[in-house]
């Protein structure tokens, strides 16, 4: 058992999918670490490791089992390490996680994350494995501790699970029906992330612009974001991810006319095809998401819009891709997540007839990819010569050391990449720079920084820095924009709606 000052046991967190996982994995720090275990540091190896799973990735459980044979002979070194596996994949499989790998101290499901301290000492007294999943929610996420990984922004679920039933994700199975979260709770949330230094909130759901449906007020979700305009110190306020069939013109003009909602909307699309649309069971149509998108910018014309994309659905055409190169070039996207489909067991569209052959569907999102980058790259050259406020943000510059800059996001949601100068800005603080050169999926600033803005949120990120020396027990495996690496990622439900 590795020893700490306090003697201690360590924990790392892996965690892998959508932005829900990622918000489900702080909450697991903050259990773990509640109950008196610590973050491992760097290259060691913990004595609890959580697996925080998502079954609608492509291979995802073949990752999983590969990952936890790389983990055996550690437990076999170590009988008192304990692995514990949680999330989609968890709920999904259940006991079969045990039969395959008997290892395994804990499978816990996506209802009951909170069981988790409480299952690993049971694991530990008993002597066997401990599995339990239950079938509907047992606890909000945000009402459980928390370890988040960021000083200067914050995830706030506003709602858990979905209503909808797409023909190609399995979510509404795994984390059941929509449930809402009073707007007062939310609100009290999100003014205790502030007062702790937090500048930026995006709020999340499955559905978001279906928040409300519990509590019977269709318009609940545009009057949230006017009242987290009333928040003093709150700066910035995104949210992920609406569903095209229920986006209504009062969240517009709620992002219109609430100052700190910033004047960015991701809105998956899935494909523009109406005859595809109707047999994944998406219930709008190309010509109701174009509209939305002229709405948007007819009211925030500076407004960068980004999307998910599937190509290959079963039975899609050739016309169908036309279809979705027709919106795409309509819609003028900042950037989208693409994927090619491929099945997912549990989901009507894995049985549907007419699976389109891999050899196409790469060829098909070959061409989605290439067109996309040049409209992102398009679009991206407009922004130089433009000054922005950049939050300065910790790990999105992979080549920083290289390059000696730093980065961040703009209001827009934009990468931009800026030369520190004499005052190196810290993570959480502001910087005003002028756009030198644009990138597909970056924006550069080599010009000096035209001015610096120390915040409450660098503060914040200073201290925790002087706090202690340990590595973040969140590892977020989150999604890149850009091309992916091949063979490109499976159609994620978990993320899309």
């Amino acid at each position: 058992m590795t020893v700490t000052q306090e003697g201690a046991r360590t924990y790392e967190v892996r965690t892998y999918g959508c932005q829900m996982n990622v918000h489900d994995s702080e909450r697991l720090s903050g259990l773990l670490e509640e109950a008196g275990y610590v973050p491992a540091s760097g290259g060691e190896t913990a004595d609890v490791v959580v697996f925080n799973t998502c079954a609608v990735r492509e291979n995802a459980d073949n990752r999983l089992y590969g990952n936890l044979g790389h983990l055996r002979p550690a437990k076999v070194r170590n009988p008192r390490m304990q692995i514990a596996v949680g999330g989609c994949l968890a709920q999904k499989d259940q006991g079969e996680i045990v039969r395959k790998a008997p290892w395994v101290d804990v499978v816990f499901g996506t209802h009951n994350i909170g069981s988790l301290p409480v299952l690993l000492e049971r694991a530990r007294v008993e002597g066997e494995a401990q599995v339990e999943l239950k079938e509907s929610l047992e606890t909000f996420p945000s009402t459980l501790p928390t370890r988040r990984e960021s000083a200067y922004a914050a995830w706030v679920a506003i709602s858990v699970g979905c209503n909808n039933t797409c023909t190609f994700c399995i979510v509404p199975s795994l984390r059941g029906k929509e449930k809402d979260r009073r707007p007062g709770e939310i609100l009290a949330e999100v003014r205790t992330l502030v007062e702790q230094g937090v500048l930026e909130v995006t709020l999340l759901g499955q559905n978001v612009n279906t928040y409300g449906v519990e509590f019977g007020d269709r318009l609940a979700f545009g009057k949230l974001l006017r009242a987290c305009g009333d928040v003093e110190g709150l700066e910035r306020v995104r949210f992920t991810s609406p569903h095209p069939a229920a986006f209504t013109d009062d969240v517009i003009a709620a992002m219109a006319e609430t100052p700190n909602v910033m004047h960015q909307l991701h809105m998956p699309l899935q494909s523009g095809s109406d005859r595809v649309l109707k047999a994944m069971r998406r219930s709008y149509r190309a010509e109701r998401y174009l509209g939305i998108i002229e709405r948007v910018r007819a009211a925030m014309p500076d407004a960068a819009i980004s999307t998910d994309i599937i190509v290959g659905f079963p039975g899609e055409t050739e016309e169908d891709f036309q279809g979705t190169l027709d919106v795409v070039r309509q819609s003028r996207f900042a950037n989208a997540f693409t994927f090619q489909y491929s099945i997912r067991p549990g989901t009507p569209a894995a049985t549907m007839p007419d699976q389109v052959p891999k050899e196409v569907v790469q060829e098909r999102y070959e061409r989605l990819v290439a067109l996309q980058e040049e409209i992102s790259w398009e679009e991206n050259k407009k922004q130089v010569g433009r000054t922005l406020d950049v939050l300065v943000a910790e790990g999105e510059g992979r080549k920083d050391d290289a390059t000696r800059r730093l980065s961040g996001r703009a209001p827009d949601n934009r990468l931009v990449h800026f030369a520190a100068g004499d005052e190196t800005p810290r993570p959480g603080d502001l910087v005003t720079v002028e756009v030198t050169y644009a990138a597909p999926h970056h924006l550069v600033a080599d010009g000096p920084v035209r001015a610096l803005r120390r915040t409450r949120a660098g503060d914040a990120w200073e201290a925790r820095q002087g706090g202690s020396g340990a590595a973040p027990g969140v590892m977020l495996g989150m999604p890149t924009i850009g091309r992916p690496a091949t063979p490109a990622p499976a159609a994620s439900g978990c993320s899309l709606t």
